[in-house]
């Protein structure tokens, strides 16, 4: 019994994993079986291909040419069903993706692609999304086109379609985001007739006027309760983790470039001290002698005098830079020289 209790809970646990997805229309079972019913002349009018693919593995190519009225109505068609009966009241969020052909007709006419429609008989769908010229429209049928932008061919576009669904302008509303991008704010509308409930067509729905060949791709389609089963979720990219590669060991730390000592401080080339003034070398002192006394006999005799035969040029063997006083002196003494000699 415990066996097949924990069977169960592993068989039910990715279904509640996805419960707030309630329908999926992406094609995935490589087939058209996802559908209610199809309104089409013949099953190469919509066709679940490989290529071209947005999303997995398969698509759907809804192909319309004049004259295709599978169900002898107004205009010309080819289109799946899906009874999805959603109730006054109800609020879903939706999501595809199209893609038109690069030769999609260009004509003032409209070329319906996805709509809701009432289960009712007879006019316009409440939503309808419609090609007419060179333009994309979403049109209430009580507001008329509240959105419109340019055709694109040749490239996948991805809508989100947000709905409150009531017949009561003031309670029903719609949103709608192009490839990301929120292209219509919450807009209050009547998005049902009163007394009737909506269903889903996606395919290719035309004006019978319109001559060529019309080719559009359906993609991914899915129906859900919360917004975040239509936003994807998107994580940022982490970081990049830049590899600085192994640290490179500096080495030690690098000492400054040493101080060089200079020393003490040399003093100033000394103050020689050139001593006192030097007087000029003084006039030799001769020492003439403790004069004598011209009475006196001090019993020395003076040297003789050589009188050189009395030259008158003769110094005396005197420096010639003797003082007066010297030259006093010399006199002086010749005096007393002569003196004596005359006594003697």
């Amino acid at each position: 019994m415990k066996a097949l209790h924990l069977w169960l809970v592993a068989c039910l646990l990715p279904s509640l994993a996805a419960a707030e997805i309630v329908w999926r229309g992406d094609f995935e079972t490589g087939n058209r079986s996802q559908y209610s019913t199809e309104q089409m002349v013949s099953s190469d009018r919509l066709q679940v291909v490989t290529s071209p693919v947005a999303e997995g593995k398969y698509a759907l190519k809804a192909t319309v040419k004049q004259g295709d009225d599978p169900i002898n109505s107004s205009g010309n068609r080819n289109e799946l069903v899906y009874l999805s009966n959603e109730k006054v009241g109800s609020e879903y969020w939706y999501r595809w993706k199209v893609m038109f052909a690069n030769d999609f007709p260009s004509v003032d006419a409209w070329q319906l692609f996805t709509q809701w429609h009432h289960d009712g008989c007879c006019g316009s769908p409440p939503v309808e999304f419609f090609v007419k010229g060179e333009l994309i429209r979403l049109t209430l049928n009580d507001s008329g086109t509240v959105w419109s932008t340019a055709l694109k061919r040749g490239a996948w576009q991805e809508f989100i379609f947000h709905v409150k669904w009531s017949p009561d302008a003031s309670v029903g509303y719609v949103e709608l985001w192009l490839n990301g991008t929120q292209v219509l704010k919450k807009t209050y509308a009547k998005t049902m007739f009163s007394g009737q409930n909506n269903y889903l067509k996606l395919g290719l729905y035309r004006a019978d006027t319109v001559k060529p060949v019309g080719v559009v791709y359906h993609d991914g389609m899915i129906q859900a309760t919360k917004r975040e089963d239509v936003f994807p979720v998107v994580k940022p990219d982490p970081e990049p983790v830049v590899d600085a590669g192994t640290p490179v060991d500096a080495g030690s730390p690098k000492d400054p470039d040493p101080v060089v000592d200079a020393g003490s401080p040399v003093d100033p080339e000394p103050v020689v001290d050139a001593g006192s003034p030097v007087d000029p070398d003084p006039e030799p002192v001769v020492d003439a002698g403790t004069p004598v006394d011209a009475g006196t006999n001090t019993g020395v005799k003076p040297a003789p005098l050589d009188e050189s035969g009395g030259d008158a040029n003769f110094q005396g063997g005197c420096s010639a830079s003797g003082g007066s006083l010297a030259a006093f002196s010399l006199l002086g003494l010749l005096g007393l020289a002569r003196a004596r000699r005359r006594r003697s």
